[in-house]
């Protein structure tokens, strides 16, 4: 079982930014794909970007967010990280981080969801 803690969402301006963090357990991290995926109000969960426990420069953006947010990692806390710049109104949404198993193609654990709202 893996445990993912999230914090740092909140209310922003637009072009201003915000970062997410995404806790975990501490054995299993560099083992797992840490994800990001935002649902915001009547529409379907979309991914955001991905990151390896092992190393953030293996990491993966939607279109939409490319340029704008960058993933991290931090091995000594177990924790992943998305920073987001420039932000827009479209962006609102619930965030959520997820993990799975480096070698899974579905995530498996799914944080609580933060919210974040980009006012304009």
């Amino acid at each position: 079982q893996v445990q993912l803690v999230e914090s740092g969402g909140g209310l922003v301006q637009a072009g201003g930014s915000l970062r997410l963090s995404c806790a975990t357990s501490r054995r299993t991290f560099t083992l797992l794909t840490l994800g990001w995926f935002r649902q915001a109000p009547g529409q379907e969960r979309e991914f955001v970007a991905a990151v390896s426990g092992r190393s953030a420069s293996a990491s993966a953006y939607a279109d939409s967010v490319k340029g704008r947010f960058t993933v991290s990692i931090d091995l000594a806390k177990s924790t992943a990280f998305l920073q987001m710049n420039g932000l827009k109104s479209e962006d609102t949404a619930v965030y959520y981080c997820a993990a799975k198993r480096a070698s899974e193609s579905s995530y498996e654990w799914w944080g609580q969801g933060t919210q974040v709202t980009v006012s304009s």
